[in-house]
């Protein structure tokens, strides 16, 4: 339900990283939902913009290796052979007996209708709401589904922080709950750094390094396995039982300056968080679970001066689960030559990520797709089916 914003609440929903606090390490808060289906989705939302080039390699591109410089990868770097043209990043190295079990996927070259700009908070925004422009949408697209759904009730909440996700904020009824992360810092300093690293391409970078960094600590709450290790513990324990729906919020994906470093760290916390909701599910529960990880943008194909990427637009969905069909890279693959980058200078967009988490919503609960694509994800064309459920 609507509820007014406390400073708690706008932190969460804001974040903090790079040039925006709209991709912090620091609060992740967690929603969940009751549903009359007994399948279970949880929606990942990967705050800071991801480079889906550097998680899912396409060395086999003729272009990947000279256009990347030395983010440049393949299986001859480290990163693990999925298919012959792609490869996963290392650090994602614990997600393989999911790969090779056929619980895990990538959908490759997509993004939200979002372009040009490159704003976190618009980005995220769009992203979020599920509409194609940014036209004062409130709601968000989860919680518009679940207004479809006869039967759906709210669980218990369960509050250290009281922050919800964009995506489920809306007219139905969701439980909240969230790690003990309380940043202790005003409103007015929160908009002043949004400010301030918004146009400040230096200061960017340096606060997305302080708050990744600032996430190992455990006075940030990274205590017992970390925030994100607690969350997914949270969401397995519930969706084992009545909820039906997660949706939480994984960051520091912002990476302006020594990427190789930055990013490892984040696919760290992906992959733990994968392992953790699969091992710590009960029963056949994992099973009947998608997740759904998506990002608001991706990044530049080629490096930057600091051995990083800057906002980009194509991007990566990383999926997982047993209802997923797994064990390939989905997406129509643009290529990386001489024009077929986006501006030249991103990866071109082939999908949205709208259509293809409609389709993996229509697989697990059965909605029809007039109503996906008028009510869920207003003004959308779903397209073709790409398979992603078995």
């Amino acid at each position: 339900m609507a509820s007014s914003v406390s400073r708690r609440d706008f932190l969460a929903r804001a974040g903090i990283i790079g040039c925006s606090l709209a991709a912090s390490p620091l609060v992740t808060p967690i929603s969940l939902a009751a549903t009359p289906w007994d399948t279970r989705l949880v929606v990942i939302i990967l705050r800071g913009g991801m480079d889906g080039l550097d998680v899912v390699q396409p060395y086999g591109d003729p272009a990947y290796a000279k256009l990347r410089g030395r983010l440049a990868g393949g299986p001859e770097t480290g990163s693990l052979d999925l298919d012959g043209y792609f490869a996963l990043h290392p650090a994602m190295a614990p997600l393989m007996p999911m790969w090779q079990a056929g619980q895990l996927s990538f959908m490759h070259a997509v993004s939200t209708p979002y372009r040009d700009k490159r704003s976190h908070f618009d980005g995220q925004d769009l992203l979020e709401a599920g509409t194609a422009t940014l036209d004062g949408t409130r709601d968000g697209w989860l919680n518009r589904m679940l207004q479809t759904v006869p039967g759906v009730t709210a669980q218990t909440a369960y509050s250290v922080g009281r922050s919800d996700m964009r995506l489920l904020r809306g007219a139905a009824e969701v439980a909240n709950w969230a790690p003990d992360a309380e940043l202790n810092v005003s409103s007015q300093a929160v908009r002043l750094m949004e400010l301030v690293t918004e146009s400040d391409p230096a200061l960017h970078a340096a606060l997305a390094e302080a708050r990744v960094l600032s996430e190992m600590s455990p006075e940030m709450g990274g205590g017992g396995g970390g925030n994100h290790v607690q969350i997914a513990k949270f969401a397995a324990e519930r969706l084992s039982e009545e909820a039906r729906i997660a949706a939480f919020s994984l960051n520091g994906w912002d990476t302006h300056q020594n990427q190789d470093r930055f990013i490892g760290q984040a696919l760290n916390r992906l992959a733990e968080t994968l392992v953790t909701l699969r091992g710590k599910m009960r029963g056949n529960t994992w099973s009947k679970t998608a997740v759904i990880a998506m990002t608001e943008f991706g990044r530049t194909a080629r490096q930057n001066g600091t051995r990083g990427t800057d906002h980009g637009t194509g991007g990566l969905m990383v999926l997982a689960g047993g209802a997923i069909r797994g064990g390939q890279v989905f997406g129509q693959w643009p290529g990386l030559g001489d024009g077929d980058l986006f501006q030249d200078r991103d990866l071109m967009p082939t999908g949205d990520v709208r259509a293809h988490t409609a389709w993996i919503m229509r697989g697990l609960a059965g909605l029809d797709r007039t109503t996906l694509e008028t009510s869920v994800f207003p003004g959308l064309d779903m397209g073709a089916d790409a398979g992603l459920l078995l």
